[in-house]
């Protein structure tokens, strides 16, 4: 395997379709983003150095190693023209609201997880060292409940995936929201350890607390760091860096998920931090010294044209190459203005995690991984079939520089307003909240914690593989 300070082979995952789904009018999550970021890569050329496929639609098989399968069938059958026949299941499977159904809802979530599914396989036949899929990361989604704009978890299935050949799974969620869903998902098990830098109290989803460790099997294996208003590029440096190390020591994973939510950045619509595009992607560089395979996946972020600045300049550094400030020309070019530069300057806003807090967070996380026996064992057998084939006619090479057709022009499900400032890029406030609605919102900052009953069949899947033979590509 190639060493930590040697190029990486990268794989992109991307489908031209992605940016044609609309959750409908003032809607904060845009599925466009993820087009408007893949027109900035293209245009600065990133293209020519990694390997861009187009992810394959996960299948209901696919969907189902996590999801109910009653769940997984609403989705399919649901429509905007039917809904009326379905208002109990939506109410059951938290449909309607903040995660509504819109033209396309199934296919969306089966090209969001087959990004991530097809990423994991790529990383286990060692294909690649890095595979990334802005289309993923939608990290909020349960078993058989959506969440916070998410539907279908693509993380779960792209780690349940990489336990087939991985023994340990570290999965880094820097979103500004808790990544609630993949934590509930693992929390009982010690193969996938969750680590979640994340706003906490009176905050979208109300989980994450410092308390928070993982049950059973999994106790110490949840990691959450809770955070503040304010949180700017050197305080998340100095709180990331040590963490992260000590988790990586302790832990001593063979594969690294990291959800690269850009709601974590200064300005978004609705996250509180003051993070610029420059102190985001440290976490990426940083994470990808180790030199492990490694998946990077999209998830949160609200003002779009920072989002796709940031995840365009994440994939530079996954690909080691340095790009301009300037941005070049590109379908998108007036919505970046009026400096029409990559990099973002902070806000005025206060930083209200100062050293004392962050030192103890610290203090209490590290007496937490103290208590982790040293790299957890697993028996060894014989391999699960991989999800999907990885040289398979879904996964077709694509041409990056081939402009979308107007058929598919046509195709796009956009509202006329969708980029409009009042909408979408209004100017950074430093009293953003996320109103999103959810089940058993606290009206105060009550702890919310995981529903460990609806991860028990997870646990025994796991429980399986771990019969069954676990290659590391270390």
């Amino acid at each position: 395997m190639s060493g930590p300070h040697s190029k990486k082979r990268v794989c992109y995952y991307y489908d031209s379709d992605i940016g044609n789904y609309y959750y409908g009018q003032g809607h904060p999550m845009k599925p466009h983003r993820i087009r408007m970021t893949h027109n900035l890569l293209l245009n600065y050329g990133l293209y020519r150095k990694m390997e861009i496929f187009r992810p394959h639609k996960a299948t209901a098989d696919e969907i189902m190693k996590f999801h109910n399968e009653e769940y997984v069938r609403f989705l399919r059958s649901i429509r905007p023209d039917n809904m009326t026949d379905y208002n109990k299941q939506m109410q059951r499977f938290n449909v309607g609201e903040d995660c509504p159904v819109f033209d396309g809802l199934y296919e969306f979530c089966q090209l969001s997880a087959g990004g991530s599914v097809a990423a994991a396989v790529k990383l286990n036949k060692q294909a690649s060292d890095i595979c990334i899929n802005w289309g993923g990361g939608l990290h909020h989604a349960k078993k058989s409940e959506a969440s916070g704009f998410c539907y279908v978890n693509d993380i779960v299935l792209g780690i349940l995936e990489l336990l087939k050949y991985h023994q340990r799974v570290l999965y880094i969620d820097i979103d500004v929201h808790h990544g609630d869903g993949v934590e509930e998902a693992f929390y009982t098990t010690d193969r996938v350890m969750t680590v979640s830098f994340h706003k906490y109290g009176e905050f979208f989803p109300g989980t994450g607390d410092l308390r928070d460790i993982g049950a059973g099997k999994g106790k110490y294996y949840a990691v959450n760091i809770p955070l503040r208003d304010g949180m700017d590029d050197e305080s998340y440096e100095s709180i990331f860096v040590p963490i992260i190390t000590k988790v990586m020591e302790t832990f001593q994973p063979s594969a690294v998920v990291l959800q690269c939510g850009a709601d974590s950045l200064t300005g978004d619509r609705l996250g509180c931090f003051n993070l610029t595009v420059k102190g985001h992607g440290k976490c990426v560089e940083f994470v990808k010294r180790y030199g492990l395979p490694f998946m990077m996946v999209g998830g949160g972020g609200y003002t779009i044209r920072n989002v796709s600045r940031c995840w365009t300049y994440e994939t530079s550094v996954a690909l080691d190459v340095e790009i301009a400030n300037e941005l070049p020309y590109n379908d998108y070019f007036e919505y970046f203005g009026p400096d029409f530069k990559l990099h973002i300057n902070p806000s005025n806003m206060a930083n209200q995690n100062n050293i004392d807090y962050l030192e103890k967070i610290k203090t209490r996380l590290f007496e937490n991984l103290r208590m982790l026996p040293h790299a957890p064992g697993v028996q060894v057998q014989a391999i699960p079939e991989d999800a999907v084939k990885i040289d398979s006619d879904d996964e077709d090479k694509i041409n990056p520089d081939e402009r979308n057709p107007q058929s598919i022009q046509d195709k796009r499900i956009i509202g006329d307003n969708e980029f409009s400032d009042s909408e979408d890029e209004g100017p950074p406030t430093s009293n953003r909240k996320d109103n999103r609605s959810y089940k058993g919102a606290p009206t105060t900052p009550t702890r919310k914690k995981p529903r460990i009953d609806q991860v028990k069949d997870v646990e025994m899947k796991l429980d399986e593989s771990s019969k069954n033979e676990i290659k590391s590509t270390a």
